[in-house]
């Protein structure tokens, strides 16, 4: 069974981002939940460009493949000094996660083991991947969002981020947000309404407007494996 998110915790969460572009970050980290996290200091990210770690005077992170073939690979220098310098920083023990196509996929069970650790390194590919050192040498595991590709790791990084610390105790307005959610339960979320009660013809469920609050709970589990059974059977027979 994963791990949950502690009650309390003793300092904020450390992430570490290692990117070749730290700007698409920046807007990001400063909104939204994110940006409430930081202010609550239960959350704290640190931005780290691989370019700063190469040794020459053109910043060079990348080389052409070994063997010939399209694109380029992330060298190891780099990739190297970075993560040894960010572990550095720190005396905690960090969860190192390379981003990276081949890794596992990312779940709501794994985010739940994210946020109950001391410290987080993200470390974002680019180009046609790392160097195979990097995964051979590098204690860490390898995370991957889904089974498509993109331009870089940023974007899962990003997913990861805002899945990971939304779970934080006391990051969210309403401490029940994060257990309602999503695969927080091994099923999808019920169906929800607001106002106004009937939209175009369409009303909301007679049932949620009864203030009848142990019905409402047994329609929404209702509604929830309802839900699941027909979007996401995959999901259900897990939950089962």
């Amino acid at each position: 069974m994963a791990s949950t998110p502690s009650k309390e915790r003793q300092s904020p969460l450390r992430v570490d981002v290692l990117t070749l572009f730290p700007d698409m970050f920046t807007g990001f980290i400063g909104n939204s939940i994110l940006n409430i996290a930081q202010e609550k200091q239960l959350v704290d990210i640190g931005l780290h460009d691989i370019r700063d770690y190469s040794t020459d005077k053109h910043r060079t992170v990348d080389d052409r493949p070994y063997g010939g073939g399209p694109g380029m690979v992330m060298k190891c220098e780099p990739v190297f000094r970075a993560v040894e310098d960010v572990i550095a920083k720190d005396v905690r023990k960090p969860r190192l996660v390379l981003l990276t196509p081949k890794g596992r996929v990312f779940h709501q069970s794994l985010a739940q083991q994210y946020a109950s650790e001391e410290r987080l390194i993200l470390v974002c590919g680019r180009y046609e991947g790392f160097d195979e050192r990097i995964h051979l040498a590098l204690d860490a595991e390898e995370l991957s969002i889904g089974d498509y590709v993109l331009s870089g790791g940023e974007a899962a990084a990003m997913a990861v981020i805002d899945a990971v610390v939304r779970l934080i105790p006391g990051v969210l307005g309403d401490e029940n947000s994060a257990e309602s959610d999503s695969f927080s339960n091994g099923l999808l979320d019920y169906p929800q309404y607001t106002r106004p009660p009937v939209f175009r013809g369409m009303e909301v469920p007679e049932i949620l407007l009864s203030g009848h609050h142990k019905k409402i709970e047994e329609w929404r589990k209702q509604e929830a494996q309802r839900r699941t059974r027909e979007k996401r059977p995959d999901l259900f027979s897990e939950s089962e």
